[in-house]
């Protein structure tokens, strides 16, 4: 077996190992809002979560280009197997790391940065599409501002029209929709998350030299998407505690507020070939349906702690990509 082979069943190993975490660690977002207003139960709704996460993998492979393609050219480079394995190795780190802590930060920071800095390390700064990046880097930081937006006013269109019906019974009925809302929260996520997988291994495909174009092989869909639902099935529950009961407390109508609003978003990413954090933007739409019931309805120290990993995935993943690839170069 030749180095360039072992390097790509390595990298397809540890990308599909990188895969599953992402399941378990980002399954909060799928099913936070639903346990938390009872609407399902845990294991119902990670079941349902499973499925669906599978079924929204397998139905796009627009945003695996973008991973692949938008960064760098995988066949302008010589280290491109390294490349990919240090920001496997990189982001799987990072993942675990946050997942340990219950923080709920993004797994598409940790995989985007790693790869950005993995090809800096290799390569220098010249190997990477600047360009490519900043726009997925802006969609990062522009989806959970829209989500937080789009949150409070859903949120306080509905409390509005609460405020000329029975609550109680109102709820009751938000609670049967939610059922919907979180199925379209399961869905929408398998459509942008699990293709981030498929863009890396396809680029080590190209890279090694075992396909020439950047066309997704169905072996490579099957495995990411089953990777991913095996994960969630698996269940994060420390990150499930954060995001469901410690930003603000949820009730069906809230549920089904910010999962709307949040499956919107990341649906609407999936279709522009826009690779987003899944993370961010439920846990930003949970924030908006927070603050639409004021200031003090939300819990500003888990806040800001999930704040703070937002910040800091980023830059940290790009020198852990960096600092990973030249140890392997060195070795």
């Amino acid at each position: 077996m030749t180095e360039g082979i072992f390097l790509i069943l390595l990298v397809v190993f540890l990308a599909l190992i990188f895969d599953f975490i992402n399941g378990f660690h980002d399954t909060a977002n799928a099913v936070a809002t639903s346990i938390a207003t009872g609407a399902l139960s845990p294991r119902t709704a990670i079941i349902l979560a499973s499925f669906l996460n599978l079924l929204g993998a397998l139905a796009f492979t627009g945003v695996a280009h973008t991973i692949g393609e938008g960064i760098a050219n995988p066949t302008h480079l010589n280290n491109g197997l390294y490349v990919v394995l240090a920001a496997v190795l990189s982001a799987i780190g990072w993942n675990l790391l946050t997942w340990y802590l219950g923080l709920p930060s993004s797994s598409s920071h940790a995989l985007i940065g790693s790869l950005a800095g993995a090809l800096a390390g290799a390569a220098g700064w010249d190997a990477v599409n600047l360009l490519g990046l900043l726009i997925i880097i802006k969609v990062l930081i522009i989806s959970p501002l829209l989500a937080v937006a789009l949150g409070f006013l859903m949120m306080s269109a509905i409390r509005l029209l609460l405020s000329f019906l029975s609550s109680a019974k109102t709820e009751f009925y938000f609670k049967k929709m939610q059922v919907v809302t979180a199925s379209f929260q399961a869905f929408s996520h398998g459509t942008n998350d699990a293709q981030k997988t498929m863009g890396v291994i396809t680029f080590a495909l190209v890279a090694g030299g075992l396909q020439q174009d950047f066309c997704i092989p169905l072996w490579v869909k099957l495995s990411a998407a089953i990777a991913m639902a095996a994960g969630t099935a698996v269940g994060g529950w420390r990150i499930i505690q954060t995001v469901s009961r410690g930003i603000t407390p949820l009730y069906p109508s809230g549920g089904f507020s910010a999962d709307l609003s949040s499956a919107g978003i990341i649906i609407g990413a999936t279709i522009l070939h826009l690779p987003l954090s899944t993370t961010h933007v439920i846990s930003s739409s949970i924030i908006g349906v927070g603050l639409s019931k004021g200031l003090t309805n939300i819990n500003w120290q888990t806040v800001s702690a999930i704040i703070s990993a937002w910040v800091i995935t980023l830059p940290v993943s790009i020198i852990l990509g960096a600092v990973i690839c030249r140890v392997i170069m060195l070795l």
